[in-house]
Protein backbone atom coordinates (compact mmCIF):
# COMPACT_ATOMS: atom_id res chain seq x y z
CA UNK A 1 0.00 0.00 0.00
CA UNK A 2 1.27 3.43 -0.90
CA UNK A 3 -0.06 6.72 0.48
CA UNK A 4 0.67 10.24 -0.69
CA UNK A 5 -0.95 13.60 -1.36
CA UNK A 6 -0.92 15.08 -4.83
CA UNK A 7 -2.59 17.71 -6.97
CA UNK A 8 -5.22 16.83 -9.56
CA UNK A 9 -3.87 17.85 -12.97
CA UNK A 10 -5.34 18.29 -16.45
CA UNK A 11 -3.80 17.68 -19.86
CA UNK A 12 -3.87 20.73 -22.11
CA UNK A 13 -2.74 19.03 -25.34
CA UNK A 14 -1.80 15.36 -25.12
CA UNK A 15 -3.25 13.54 -28.13
CA UNK A 16 -6.25 11.42 -27.15
CA UNK A 17 -5.77 12.47 -23.50
CA UNK A 18 -6.32 16.18 -24.23
CA UNK A 19 -8.64 17.60 -21.58
CA UNK A 20 -8.35 14.61 -19.23
CA UNK A 21 -8.10 15.22 -15.49
CA UNK A 22 -5.58 12.90 -13.86
CA UNK A 23 -3.35 12.11 -10.93
CA UNK A 24 0.32 11.49 -11.63
CA UNK A 25 1.92 8.42 -10.04
CA UNK A 26 5.71 8.95 -10.05
CA UNK A 27 7.87 6.04 -11.24
CA UNK A 28 9.21 5.47 -7.71
CA UNK A 29 5.71 4.97 -6.30
CA UNK A 30 4.54 2.89 -9.28
CA UNK A 31 7.48 0.53 -8.69
CA UNK A 32 6.34 0.12 -5.08
CA UNK A 33 2.97 -1.06 -6.41
CA UNK A 34 4.16 -3.23 -9.29
CA UNK A 35 7.98 -3.37 -9.50
CA UNK A 36 8.47 -4.68 -13.05
CA UNK A 37 5.47 -3.27 -14.85
CA UNK A 38 5.91 -0.91 -17.77
CA UNK A 39 2.35 -1.46 -18.98
CA UNK A 40 -1.05 -0.58 -17.58
CA UNK A 41 -2.10 -2.34 -14.38
CA UNK A 42 -5.04 -2.14 -12.00
CA UNK A 43 -5.16 -0.74 -8.49
CA UNK A 44 -7.61 -0.53 -5.61
CA UNK A 45 -7.72 1.94 -2.75
CA UNK A 46 -9.03 5.33 -1.72
CA UNK A 47 -9.00 8.86 -3.10
CA UNK A 48 -9.63 10.84 0.06
CA UNK A 49 -12.59 8.77 1.35
CA UNK A 50 -13.82 7.63 -2.08
CA UNK A 51 -13.27 3.91 -2.77
CA UNK A 52 -11.69 2.92 -6.09
CA UNK A 53 -11.23 -0.61 -7.40
CA UNK A 54 -10.22 -2.20 -10.69
CA UNK A 55 -8.91 1.21 -11.83
CA UNK A 56 -6.10 1.23 -14.40
CA UNK A 57 -2.87 3.15 -14.04
CA UNK A 58 -1.64 4.14 -17.50
CA UNK A 59 2.08 4.34 -18.39
CA UNK A 60 3.40 7.65 -19.69
CA UNK A 61 6.62 6.25 -21.17
CA UNK A 62 9.06 7.83 -18.72
CA UNK A 63 8.40 5.39 -15.87
CA UNK A 64 5.62 7.58 -14.51
CA UNK A 65 1.98 6.51 -14.61
CA UNK A 66 -1.30 8.39 -14.49
CA UNK A 67 -4.65 7.59 -12.92
CA UNK A 68 -7.40 9.20 -15.04
CA UNK A 69 -9.61 11.19 -12.65
CA UNK A 70 -13.06 10.50 -14.10
CA UNK A 71 -16.51 11.94 -13.37
CA UNK A 72 -17.38 9.36 -10.69
CA UNK A 73 -14.12 10.18 -8.89
CA UNK A 74 -14.81 13.92 -9.12
CA UNK A 75 -18.32 13.41 -7.77
CA UNK A 76 -17.22 10.95 -5.06
CA UNK A 77 -14.44 13.18 -3.76
CA UNK A 78 -15.93 16.59 -4.51
CA UNK A 79 -12.53 17.53 -5.94
CA UNK A 80 -11.55 19.20 -9.19
CA UNK A 81 -8.42 20.14 -11.14
CA UNK A 82 -5.97 22.00 -8.91
CA UNK A 83 -7.23 20.46 -5.66
CA UNK A 84 -4.98 18.35 -3.45
CA UNK A 85 -6.13 14.78 -2.82
CA UNK A 86 -4.94 12.00 -0.51
CA UNK A 87 -4.18 8.82 -2.47
CA UNK A 88 -3.99 5.35 -0.87
CA UNK A 89 -3.63 2.45 -3.27
CA UNK A 90 -2.33 -1.05 -3.79
CA UNK A 91 -2.08 -3.49 -6.67
CA UNK A 92 -5.49 -5.00 -7.48
CA UNK A 93 -4.99 -8.61 -8.47
CA UNK A 94 -8.67 -9.55 -8.37
CA UNK A 95 -10.19 -10.86 -11.58
CA UNK A 96 -12.59 -8.49 -13.32
CA UNK A 97 -16.09 -9.94 -13.71
CA UNK A 98 -17.75 -8.91 -16.96
CA UNK A 99 -21.36 -7.70 -16.84
CA UNK A 100 -23.51 -10.78 -16.09
CA UNK A 101 -26.41 -9.28 -18.07
CA UNK A 102 -24.22 -8.68 -21.12
CA UNK A 103 -22.77 -12.18 -20.91
CA UNK A 104 -26.25 -13.72 -20.66
CA UNK A 105 -27.40 -11.81 -23.75
CA UNK A 106 -24.28 -12.79 -25.68
CA UNK A 107 -25.14 -16.48 -25.14
CA UNK A 108 -28.26 -15.86 -27.23
CA UNK A 109 -26.32 -14.09 -30.01
CA UNK A 110 -23.47 -16.35 -31.27
CA UNK A 111 -22.25 -13.93 -33.96
CA UNK A 112 -22.03 -11.08 -31.46
CA UNK A 113 -20.47 -13.37 -28.86
CA UNK A 114 -17.76 -14.50 -31.28
CA UNK A 115 -16.81 -10.89 -32.09
CA UNK A 116 -16.89 -9.86 -28.42
CA UNK A 117 -14.55 -12.71 -27.49
CA UNK A 118 -12.16 -11.62 -30.27
CA UNK A 119 -11.77 -8.19 -28.67
CA UNK A 120 -8.82 -7.54 -26.34
CA UNK A 121 -9.69 -7.93 -22.66
CA UNK A 122 -9.38 -4.19 -22.09
CA UNK A 123 -12.03 -3.53 -24.78
CA UNK A 124 -14.33 -6.17 -23.29
CA UNK A 125 -13.99 -4.53 -19.87
CA UNK A 126 -14.65 -1.08 -21.38
CA UNK A 127 -17.98 -2.25 -22.85
CA UNK A 128 -18.83 -4.03 -19.60
CA UNK A 129 -18.09 -0.98 -17.44
CA UNK A 130 -20.08 1.25 -19.78
CA UNK A 131 -23.06 -1.08 -19.50
CA UNK A 132 -22.76 -1.49 -15.73
CA UNK A 133 -22.38 2.28 -15.33
CA UNK A 134 -25.98 2.85 -16.44
CA UNK A 135 -28.06 4.50 -13.74
CA UNK A 136 -31.38 2.91 -14.73
CA UNK A 137 -32.47 -0.53 -15.91
CA UNK A 138 -33.87 1.08 -19.07
CA UNK A 139 -30.51 2.69 -19.92
CA UNK A 140 -28.69 -0.57 -19.16
CA UNK A 141 -30.99 -2.50 -21.51
CA UNK A 142 -30.51 0.14 -24.23
CA UNK A 143 -26.72 -0.08 -23.87
CA UNK A 144 -26.75 -3.88 -24.05
CA UNK A 145 -28.88 -3.73 -27.21
CA UNK A 146 -26.53 -1.14 -28.77
CA UNK A 147 -23.51 -3.31 -27.94
CA UNK A 148 -25.07 -6.46 -29.40
CA UNK A 149 -25.90 -4.67 -32.65
CA UNK A 150 -22.37 -3.23 -32.79
CA UNK A 151 -20.81 -6.66 -32.20
CA UNK A 152 -22.93 -8.15 -34.97
CA UNK A 153 -21.45 -5.47 -37.28
CA UNK A 154 -17.96 -6.08 -35.88
CA UNK A 155 -17.78 -2.55 -34.49
CA UNK A 156 -15.72 -1.36 -31.56
CA UNK A 157 -16.90 1.15 -29.00
CA UNK A 158 -16.02 4.33 -30.91
CA UNK A 159 -17.65 3.10 -34.13
CA UNK A 160 -20.78 2.16 -32.19
CA UNK A 161 -20.98 5.57 -30.51
CA UNK A 162 -20.38 7.44 -33.77
CA UNK A 163 -23.04 5.41 -35.54
CA UNK A 164 -25.59 6.03 -32.79
CA UNK A 165 -24.50 9.64 -32.16
CA UNK A 166 -24.79 8.96 -28.44
CA UNK A 167 -22.21 10.49 -26.15
CA UNK A 168 -23.68 9.73 -22.70
CA UNK A 169 -21.35 6.92 -21.72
Amino acid sequence: MIKFSTTILKFARQGEKTGWSYIEIPAKRAKQLNPKSKVSFRVTGMLDKHLIKQVALLPMGDGNFILPFNASMRKGTGKKVGDVILVSMELDESKYILSPDLMACLKEEPVSQKFFKSLPGSHQRYFSKWIEGAKTAQTKAKRIAMALVAFSKQQGFQEMIRENKVFNR
